[in-house]
């Protein structure tokens, strides 16, 4: 195991914190593809952790206090009232909020630093494919073929190394989109208004908006929000969604700004749809719901990580957490056995389990939330607590706990 070569397709999060698990563990050379040449895209959005789980991811070594967070308590639900006198809506109820909420780009930048220099870490490379080899599995590139013990794909969820490991698996459209944004929190009007320990859950028929700040990077905040609902029905047809994809900043058409434009403008709440308003055209960016998980998270020689293995719809709370989470199993997992298949085998059992549960938790928030969604204005708080709970189901919200 400790002289074992480990290759890992994907330098984001989650590849990432696969290197960092692989030199952990004991493997000795360590190789990551990452098809974008230089620093990753960044968009400047945000993701949530958990208290519990940042506990955790923190005990492990693959989260800590030098990454920029934001700490949120509390759960603020509002509906749009025309007749109530506050801006923000009729507020239903308050739920505790026990998350850490990042920027993408500087928590991706902290991860990369700590990928010790001995990881030969490969930019501008695109795998074309992997397939196994006697007692391993073979990397393919432009610049030839390299064997590998074992190769990790954590490229994402159109990944090449899961079609190698199970050839036509892919995510499935969900039928509704997240519309995604984030700018400088100084853009915002009557920022009094709204506390920066809160997460706002603006919600309307057919959908909701959520709302939270996230650290810039250099000590301020950003607004982060992702809205989501079903495109129009005339719509549906045009999109071409059923391919897994995403509309980068800039790219959205015309219709799809205008529907966005609809709901700020006669669904949110006034004070959350000038929130949603003051993104610029070059902030939005869409990202369409699919979901799936593989049926194992290793085949042979070649294990899935991250959004190559399972893509959970956002509502979970728990895409980042899953992804350094499996870093943390596959550290144990090296660490522990004395074979490659009794590592890989054991890091299965545990991620292909965790997979399902979250992708399950989606689909179910995913009809709580946009496809059969309440009378929100028949709400109080006692109902909201009953109706989150059993949205919720088995409390799997924020990521499961490790070793669960």
């Amino acid at each position: 195991m400790h002289s074992g070569r480990v290759a890992v397709v994907g330098g984001s999060v989650a590849g990432c914190a696969a290197a960092l698990a692989a030199h952990r563990g004991g493997a000795d050379e360590i190789t990551v593809y990452e098809r974008a040449a230089g620093r990753l895209a960044d968009r400047g959005v945000g993701l949530a952790v958990h208290n519990s789980r940042y506990a955790e991811l923190e005990s492990a070594g693959y989260l800590d206090a030098d990454m920029p967070w934001v700490q949120l308590v509390r759960r603020r639900w509002y509906v749009r009232d025309d007749a109530a006198p506050d801006a923000r809506g009729h507020e239903i109820g308050v739920l505790p909020f026990p998350f850490r909420t990042y920027n993408w780009g500087p928590l991706w930048s902290e991860l990369r630093r700590r990928v010790p220099e001995t990881v030969d870490f490969r930019t501008g490379v695109t795998v074309s494919g992997v397939r196994p080899c006697p007692g391993g599995a073979a990397v393919e590139t432009d610049d030839g073929t390299e064997r590998f013990d074992v190769v990790v794909g954590a490229d994402g969820y159109r990944s090449v190394v899961r079609e190698a490991a199970y050839p036509g698996l892919a995510a499935r459209y969900a039928g509704y989109l997240a519309w995604r944004g984030a700018y400088p929190e100084q853009r915002l009007a009557d920022p009094e208004l709204w506390s920066a320990e809160d997460c706002v859950y603006a919600v309307f028929a057919g959908g909701h908006a959520i709302i939270y700040r996230i650290p810039d990077g250099t000590g301020g905040h950003r607004v982060n929000w992702v809205l989501y609902t079903a495109p129009p029905p005339e719509l549906s047809a045009e999109l071409g969604f059923a391919t897994p994809t995403s509309l980068p900043p800039g790219g959205l058409t015309d219709a799809l700004s205008a529907h966005l434009a609809y709901v700020a403008e006669e669904l949110l709440p006034p004070y959350w749809g000038e929130v949603v308003r003051r993104t610029t055209p070059e902030e939005l960016f869409l990202q369409p719901m699919y979901d799936f998980t593989a049926p194992r998270y290793a085949q042979g020689r070649v294990l899935l990580a991250g959004d190559a293995a399972t893509v959970a719809r956002p509502h979970t709370g728990a895409g980042a957490v899953k992804a350094l989470q499996d870093a943390t199993v596959l550290e144990s997992a090296i660490t522990t056995a004395t074979t490659w298949p009794d590592a890989l085998e054991s890091y299965d059992v545990d991620r292909a389990v965790a997979g399902r549960t979250i992708v399950d938790l989606g689909r179910r928030l995913g009809r709580a939330l946009v496809q059969e969604t309440p009378d929100w204005r028949s709400l109080d708080q006692a109902s909201l607590e009953a109706w989150w709970k059993q949205a919720d189901g088995t409390g799997a919200f924020g990521g499961g706990r490790l070793g669960r």
